[in-house]
């Protein structure tokens, strides 16, 4: 494991030596631009593990993506060498079918500390809800990024992220009322403390939701890769392909169904991933919207 190689792999080529808040979003964009967000593994009959060095190879040296425990886990490490005062929180995400907040402690992100002001990266939550830039932890603030605009409040030492979205542009009528497309113009994304977590406090977790058939994630094969101007995403066999304020006030989202056999050929061509066992696509109707 070594910082030049992950660097090699984001492309990234600025300064190692500065931990201030520009080195950090340059970091931390390389990374979402070139690691999927994904959940593969389960739907190739792979495992998931947390063990770091199995993650580093994944992501580094195979050249796949991974789901938050992974992403941030891999982000923190590196982050950690360079030098950033780095800690691992833990975060209940919102279920909108339900309207409520999770019961499992399922999502992991990262607080880093800068000249004293404490920020939230994560880089691990995909489609139009994944943040471009490191968000401050102020609460009531708005934080309008190309995405759109986030925010953070804070209640009873819980904190609370939701996002602001833009209307959609959709040529592809077909997908007009498709169960994919987020209908409200703005949606709570999760909550979380900021008590200190260890990775070990997510190995309940990370079995859970490969395993049960109650998870998301394994009713739904994912992967989502941000690009430099808004977002690629293929949920089952369903290509999506998003671009951020195409129109004033506007993005633009086109939709495709790919045959069977076009799948592995965009996951090369759409997200740089090669799989070694076949991928079997699914998804079935629930809580996940672009």
């Amino acid at each position: 494991m070594n910082l030049e190689e992950y660097f090699a792999r984001t492309g990234y080529k600025g300064s190692l030596e500065k931990q201030d808040l520009e080195t950090l979003t340059d970091i931390f964009q390389h990374h979402i631009r070139a690691v999927p967000f994904e959940n593969l593994s389960i739907h190739c009959g792979e495992r998931i593990t947390l063990e770091l060095e199995q993650v580093y190879n994944k992501i580094v040296q195979r050249k796949r993506g991974g789901w938050c425990m992974e992403n941030n886990q891999l982000l923190g490490w590196v982050l950690k060498c360079l030098g950033y005062d780095t800690t691992f929180l833990g975060a209940y995400v919102f279920n909108p079918h339900q309207n409520a907040y999770g019961t499992i402690m399922t999502h992991l992100l990262v607080k880093v500390v800068i000249d004293g002001k404490a920020y939230i990266v994560d880089g691990g939550f995909g489609v139009s809800y994944q943040m471009w830039q490191p968000m401050e932890l102020v609460s009531g603030k708005d934080q309008p990024q190309a995405p759109g605009v986030f925010r953070f409040t804070e209640k009873n030492a819980v904190w609370y992220l939701e996002k602001m979205r833009r209307k959609q542009y959709i040529p592809n009528q077909n997908f007009s009322n498709s169960d994919l497309l987020e209908k409200k113009e703005c949606r709570k994304v999760y909550m979380f403390s900021l008590e200190p977590r260890t990775v070990e406090d997510f190995r309940f977790q990370c079995t859970y939701l490969q395993t049960s058939p109650e998870s998301l994630f394994t009713k739904k094969s994912i992967c989502t890769l941000q690009t430099t101007d808004g977002f690629r995403a293929l949920i089952g066999w369903t290509f999506t392909e998003t671009t951020y304020n195409y129109k004033e006030n506007m993005d633009l989202v086109e939709f495709v169904t790919l045959e069977e056999e076009e799948v592995e050929k965009t996951l090369k061509e759409k997200f740089n991933i090669t799989l070694e066992r076949k991928l079997v696509p699914i998804n079935v109707k629930g809580p996940y919207t672009i």
